[in-house]
């Protein structure tokens, strides 16, 4: 008797194996049975016509906050995605003592977050008293890390700062989290240096795994995953620093959201994937991760030279509005043409009088202001106290199917979980965080050809499981836990888009996470049954 079946289906298993008209049977929170037979069923569910699969898994998310302002995730599950994982770009939700600390504030203040925490698992803590419809899993942020010990100042960390930093390390790593992440392109992890990045790295080798690994398990290195410093003019410098962490830190690599920036750049796919392949050919496990759309999303103020960000927001705020300093800004930047202001689109703002730029490019707001592109870039920053979230088109739609290709390749959104409503409905945020995962398959598979269904599924489901440490799921396979999406591969497709990001993808059907019904037939069920892996 089981709890439900999902009969007459087309299962993919996530392997990379072809497709299996098969019936599949929940029984708790675990995959019973996948086979040709009936049983008895508390619901039956006929699939026939639709393809069951393991729950999609998200690997680059930025959810700290979002989810525990509202643990429904309704972005991901009408997307498919029953796991994701967090910590990335070096800003995770713990350790975060000082200055790290204070940072967040507002953050948490904008969504009603009241709770505090300062390490790995008082947040797991608290994230579980909540209660999220999705599984949670996090790497360490460097950033928290570097912040907590000493703040956003560039300097060397001495030794008795890098011990500490090691020790606030080892101990998120007991609480759980994943691996390390690195934000080389924000503070303060764009003041450290290839040595400290390689010593934190290390601690991966020396620190059971938590929890201890059942008998008979293999030991997993811990992963070093990495916004790059570059991801543009010095690519190829940037992949052979997360090359040699990898090496000489003796841990896994990956690379965060790997693209190649700017149209002067788009020649370099040819070198920086053969570096890749050298690497991966000579020992080393390199993966990485790609959301399918040719914008990024980040902070406004990455626009600015790096040495404007030290000290923290109110030193950068006190530079921009200093007009010898401000000159000297606007001059390292330049005037830039009309192509690039225009491809600069302002995705979310804090003061609500500026509501209206949101979804808007830099080059309409600054016309309608009576400035030049510049010049508004710099009045914004100021009234938005350097807080507002920005898109940028700057990528090659040719070098995005290469990377999607790669058979080391995953998904990975790239975007805060958010619901439809309630307190994360907030500005225009990035398609991504409503779209990847059918675009993805709608698109880039189905539409363009790029791979076979069976291998796109791996690369969402089994190969980030493997890659990320998640025992017992990824697969569709009896025993494993039932994380599950039932989804017609005929209809799947993203709607969401940059004027309207919040809209529901098409062809999801079902979604199952740890046995329980999430979503059903395009409305959310209510369910809480995600965990924290």
């Amino acid at each position: 008797m089981f709890d439900y079946l999902i009969k007459n289906g087309l299962v993919i298993d996530g392997s990379g194996a072809g497709p299996v008209e098969a019936n599949v049977g929940i029984q708790g929170d675990r995959i019973a049975y996948v086979g040709r037979d009936e049983s008895a069923a508390g619901s039956v569910i006929d699939a026939q016509g639709l393809v069951v699969a393991p729950g999609f898994i998200d690997t680059h998310t930025h959810s700290e906050f979002t989810i525990l302002a509202d643990g429904r995730a309704e972005g991901r599950l009408s997307q498919g995605v029953t796991t994701e994982i967090n910590g990335n770009c070096g800003l995770s939700a713990g350790p975060l003592y000082g200055d790290a600390a204070g940072r967040r504030e507002a953050d948490l203040e904008e969504l009603g977050i009241t709770e505090r925490w300062s390490t790995v698992r008082e947040y797991f803590s608290i994230l579980r008293s909540k209660g999220i419809a999705i599984n949670f899993a996090t790497l360490c942020g460097h950033g928290n890390i570097r912040a907590s010990v000493i703040g956003y100042k560039d300097i060397i960390p001495d030794e008795r700062a890098l011990s500490e930093m090691k020790r606030l390390f080892s101990d998120a790593i007991r609480d759980g989290a994943k691996g390390l992440s690195t934000g080389l392109i924000y503070p303060p992890g764009i003041y450290s240096g290839t040595e400290e990045l390689i010593e934190l790295s290390k601690v991966m080798t020396a620190v059971p795994p938590h929890p201890p690994l059942s008998k008979g398990g293999q030991r997993v290195v811990g992963i070093y995953a990495s916004h790059m410093r570059s991801e543009g003019d010095s690519l190829i410098e940037a992949i052979k620093e997360v090359i040699r962490i990898g090496r000489e830190a003796g841990v896994n690599a990956h690379i965060s959201h790997i693209k190649t920036a700017g149209e002067r750049n788009w020649h370099k796919i040819g070198k920086a994937l053969a570096l890749i392949e050298e690497a991966r050919n000579e020992g080393l496990r390199l993966t990485c991760d790609r959301y399918p759309y040719i914008a990024s999303s980040t902070d406004l103020d990455t626009i600015l030279p790096s040495w404007v960000y030290e000290g923290g927001a109110e030193e950068e705020l006190r530079r921009l509005r200093d007009p010898k300093t401000a000159g000297s800004i606007k001059t390292e930047i330049g005037p830039g043409d009309d192509k690039y202001w225009k491809g600069i689109y302002t995705a979310s703002v804090v003061n609500p009088e500026n509501k209206w730029m949101e979804g808007e490019s830099l080059f309409d707001i600054a016309s309608k202001m009576g400035r030049k592109p510049i010049d508004a870039l710099f009045e914004i920053l100021i009234d938005e106290r350097v807080r507002t979230g920005a898109i940028f088109f700057s990528m090659s739609e040719d070098n995005l199917g290469r990377f999607l290709s790669l058979p080391y390749a995953m998904i990975g959104s790239d975007s805060s979980v958010r619901s439809f409503s309630g307190p994360t409905r907030i500005g225009k945020p990035h398609p991504r965080g409503f779209g990847s995962f059918p675009r993805f398959i709608g698109r880039y598979v189905r539409d363009g050809g790029l791979m076979g269904l069976p291998e796109a599924i791996k690369r969402i489901t089994y190969l980030p499981a493997v890659t990320f440490d998640f025992q017992e799921r990824g697969l569709l396979k009896e025993g494993f836990y039932a994380d599950m999406t039932v989804f017609d591969y005929r209809k799947i497709i993203d709607t969401a888009t940059f004027k309207e990001p919040y809209q529901k993808a098409e062809g999801i059907s079902y979604v199952f996470v740890n046995g329980v019904r999430a979503f059903s037939e395009g409305e959310f069920t209510g369910s809480l049954s995600g965990r924290i892996l």
